[in-house]
Parts: C-alpha cells; structure tokens; sequence
C-alpha cells in the first residue's frame, strides 16, 4: 500500500473515532450520579467484611470505620 493512501486511511479512522468519542460523552456525563451509591455500597462491603473478620468485641471498630466514611 502507497504510504500516501496509508496516512490518509489513518486520518480518516482517527476523525471517525473522534466523532464516535463526542457522540458518547454526553452519555457519560448522564451516569456521573452513580459514583456516591458506588461510594457507600462500597463503604457498606467493607463494614460487613470487618464484622465477619473481627471478634465480638470489635465490632465496634467496623461501625467506626463506617461513621467516618459518612
């Protein structure tokens, strides 16, 4: 293939992928909402991990470490 036809091939798929990419960002931009559920589902996993990981008496350091994420 004649490198001239080459690099004119590649601008044209980098321009498509650029139209692509615009097209998708206002999509992203609507599921920024989900971040803090992922933040407290995540936070919520962590605090049932430390009262099945820690004795009875340490239970009350899985509810610490919850309150601080609050």
């Amino acid at each position: 293939m004649h490198a001239d036809i080459h690099l004119t091939l590649h601008h044209l798929a980098a321009a498509e992928r650029e139209r692509s990419a615009a097209l998708a960002a206002p999509a992203a931009r609507t599921t920024a909402p989900a971040a803090p559920m992922r933040v407290r589902l995540g936070w919520q996993i962590v605090e049932f991990g430390l009262r099945l990981a820690l004795p009875e008496g340490g239970r009350d350091a899985a509810r610490a470490a919850h309150s601080l994420a609050a």
